[in-house]
């Protein structure tokens, strides 16, 4: 069975969204770039053609917050809950592997990640029975797993530069073997913009020339 996609997401709402990019795009043109992310997200777990996308949402669906979003049609939905980012993810991962053989779970930071990159992903999950994709600043992009263990998403220090390497240290208390893809860049700061493909980058740069001196 193919791994079923998980998208964890904050409704793109100015002020709440990418607040660490504000300095360079303002709060509402941090919110549209969010919204971008959201949707080429969406449209490339779309296009891997796996085992389905889940939008895992916070607020939850419903919500006011996501009324002005298109998404595309196929798509499941899912509420984050209370917790931290470990909370939430286990949380997701269990309730899937209680039904399905693999998951793949994935933010709406990296553009790099694109569908081949998914396909690829679910290979190697079927393969070795579980898979990384690391981030530049220390963190990971994706995690895929085909069995659950909680000590996977205790006691991580989130938003860190150690995610990946605490997260690569329980596979080895578990003796689980690990299979790491290639590191992709995030987009958090100001300093990650150089990493927008262009079709994104065109909204940042406007962004930035409205605000410049």
């Amino acid at each position: 069975m193919l791994p079923l996609i998980i998208v964890f997401a904050k409704a793109p709402q100015p002020g709440l969204a990418k607040t660490r990019l504000v300095p360079a795009l303002g709060e509402r043109g941090a919110a549209r770039l969010a919204r971008q992310l959201l949707q080429h997200t969406l449209a490339q777990a779309m296009a891997a053609e796996l085992g389905g996308v889940e939008l895992c949402m916070s607020p939850a669906p419903g919500d006011a917050a996501w009324q002005p979003l298109m998404l595309p049609k196929g798509l499941q939905f899912s509420s984050q809950g209370e917790g931290d980012l470990g909370a939430r993810m286990a949380r997701a991962a269990r309730r899937v592997l209680a039904q399905r053989s693999s998951v793949l779970l994935i933010g709406t930071d990296c553009p790099a990640l694109d569908a081949m990159s998914l396909r690829r992903a679910a290979q190697a999950v079927e393969r070795h029975g579980a898979t990384l994709h690391p981030a530049a600043d220390g963190g990971y992009v994706l995690l895929g797993l085909s069995r659950f263990d909680a000590s996977l998403f205790d006691a991580i220090a989130w938003s860190t530069a150690s995610v990946a390497a605490s997260t690569r240290a329980r596979f080895g208390l578990l003796g689980w073997p690990l299979h790491e893809g290639e590191t992709l860049h995030d987009i958090d700061t100001p300093d990650d913009l150089v990493h927008l493909p262009p079709h994104l980058a065109v909204a940042a740069e406007e962004r930035l020339q409205c605000i410049a001196p």
